[in-house]
């Protein structure tokens, strides 16, 4: 959420930068709202300080004796308080007006972003890996013979479209890869584990921005709580109507969840295999910094998922968004897309985003400085550390051979006995 005070300061640059993102200009209407709100807050506050000069004149008259003096204060009071109520409901009902229209405005872009309306202008920053080679026409995943643990048909019959049974060592694989990932994160780039909910309240997910903008992108349940789109949600909302310790950052959390997401802006995309799914898992990477250590957090957090693809010898490249590509919390979001021969191209398998303050003051989240001062926000940061179905759709693809089977990156034979492949029937074999 923006920081209204900001905008009264800088409306023309607060403009500017959502027309960037695509956006009409709010700063005129925001202000405007704004002025109205204070407005109704000195008239509340002049209403109050005069109940006061009211009651005090009244024990006064009350003192002295003057019965007649004191029964006429009185009712001037009486009706005072009567204007107190209406003025402080006034007064509250155009602070949530604005604030409820704060909420819907996406967050600004920092000066690096490169303007544009979709990935087309997104700029590419670094590629790393080999493309494999093939002497034989790749499949995509669902071809390929060692993917017959995979039953879309069953997954169908029990939920429909956009979901996936797992079977065998296919299954096995699949949980193997989120483990590789929980241990490299917390065993070697410091990360807390956290084990949390997937049901959340409307709070939560208006903290990190999927509320109320994206309602129509989620799965709410009948008694109102939402299944989670990622584990940001839970892992950011940590710290939700806190007040930390400096000294205490950064916090730096993953965690490992299923994710629930309806697609609603995606009809028609990726409709074969498991590249897009309602329901998956993900291994997912939140920091909370101050926010001059934020800039530094996000390298790092880029640095912490591509290590996933290299110890996975999965070929990638690191793209920064354009304005119209970034999600609706972030002010820069970098993109790893891993390769994938069966199609061809490089495609989306983790986004990592900094958010700045956008998301603490949405959550009313803040830290206590170690020198004393006011109260600031912290910003916070995401990122996918991996996507576990998507690096499963990797390694299949890079790995696969002529006969159907698959090779498995080193880094998972320790975790599969010594396994090192995925035979033409599914099964694992050394």
């Amino acid at each position: 959420m923006h920081d209204i005070q900001q905008i009264r300061d800088n409306p023309t640059e607060f403009d500017r930068n959502l027309r960037r993102r695509g956006e009409i200009a709010h700063a005129k209407e925001l202000i405007r709202m704004d002025s109205e709100r204070r407005a109704a807050i000195s008239k509340s506050e002049q209403a109050l300080a005069e109940r006061n000069r009211l009651s005090k004149q009244a024990g006064e008259a009350r003192a002295r004796g003057n019965q007649a003096e004191f029964e006429q204060v009185r009712q001037l009071v009486v009706e005072n308080r009567e204007t107190i109520g209406q003025l402080g409901e006034q007064a509250d009902a155009l602070s949530d007006r604005l604030h409820n229209k704060l909420l819907e405005i996406p967050n600004l872009p920092m000066s690096d972003v490169p303007d544009g309306e979709d990935e087309t202008t997104n700029q590419e920053m670094r590629r790393n890996g080999q493309i494999p080679a093939f002497d034989f026409m790749p499949k995509e995943h669902f071809e390929i013979k060692a993917a017959a643990g995979m039953d879309l048909a069953t997954a169908s019959t029990l939920s429909g479209p956009r979901f996936m049974v797992l079977r065998g060592d296919l299954a096995r694989l699949h949980r193997v890869l989120a483990q590789f990932m929980i241990d490299l994160h917390t065993e070697e780039h410091g990360l807390t584990e956290v084990w949390a909910p997937v049901l959340v309240h409307d709070e939560m997910m208006r903290g990190t921005g999927q509320l109320p903008k994206f309602e129509a992108d989620s799965y709410r349940l009948e008694d109102g709580k939402w299944l989670i789109p990622t584990a940001e949600v839970t892992l950011t909302n940590l710290i939700n109507n806190t007040i930390i310790n400096e000294d205490s950052l950064p916090h730096r959390y993953c965690s490992h969840t299923q994710c629930f997401r309806s697609e609603a802006g995606a009809a028609g995309k990726d409709t074969a295999g498991m590249l897009r799914q309602h329901q998956f898992e993900k291994v997912e990477m939140v920091s909370v910094t101050r926010p001059e250590d934020s800039e530094e957090e996000q390298q790092r957090m880029v640095r912490q998922a591509e290590t996933v693809l290299e110890r996975l010898d999965l070929p990638y490249r690191t793209v920064l968004l354009c304005t119209g590509d970034m999600g609706f919390s972030a002010r820069r979001t970098f993109d790893l897309e891993v390769w994938l021969p069966g199609q061809n191209r490089y495609r989306e398998i983790s986004s990592v985003s900094t958010c700045g303050d956008f998301q603490s003051r949405r959550m009313n989240a803040r830290y206590r400085p170690t020198d004393g001062g006011a109260l600031r926000f912290p910003h916070t940061l995401n990122g996918s550390g991996v996507a576990v179905g998507r690096t499963l759709i990797a390694v299949l693809e890079n790995g696969q051979q002529r006969d159907g089977s698959v090779a498995l990156p080193v880094a998972l034979h320790p975790y599969l006995h010594g396994k090192t492949h995925l035979s033409d029937t599914g099964q694992l074999t050394m």
